[in-house]
């Protein structure tokens, strides 16, 4: 663990650490939408974290959000979670993602993202989080 990342875990305990995205030119995309405002939520699907529940995010818990070699770029605070089927997703929750214009721009992109990520089901139940940025560490 880095320094930084220790020093952050000390400023945020109980923070996880995850990344966003399947590649670094997404994860970069990805960060950079948190960055601009545009960005305020993510979802993944909820069989990820009955593999891994302490990754499950929480209301109100800070997580450090990585850049893809590892070191630390933003922390986030949870402030809303919804467990929702991928067919059943709102236009309000795909929008607030960011990196889509429209609800079927939201379901192909993220259907072809599931799909190279171990298997889509338009059925398939996802966890979204709505989150709030506390801090960018772009500067430390």
């Amino acid at each position: 663990m880095t320094d930084d990342m220790e020093d952050l875990q000390v400023t945020y305990p109980g923070a996880g650490t995850f990344k966003f995205g399947d590649s670094a030119a997404l994860s970069a995309e990805l960060i950079a939408l948190v960055r601009s405002g545009k960005k305020r939520a993510t979802c993944a699907p909820l069989a990820e974290f009955e593999a891994e529940p302490e990754a499950m995010p929480k209301v109100g818990r800070c997580d450090i959000a990585a850049n893809w070699d590892g070191t630390p770029a933003l922390v986030i605070r949870t402030v809303r979670l919804h467990e929702i089927r991928f067919c059943d997703v709102p236009e309000e929750l795909a929008l607030a993602e960011g990196e889509d214009e429209t609800l079927e721009g939201w379901r192909a992109g993220h259907q072809a993202f599931f799909e190279r990520n171990g298997g889509f089901d338009p059925e398939m139940m996802l966890l979204f989080e709505e989150f709030e940025l506390v801090e960018d560490l772009a500067d430390r």
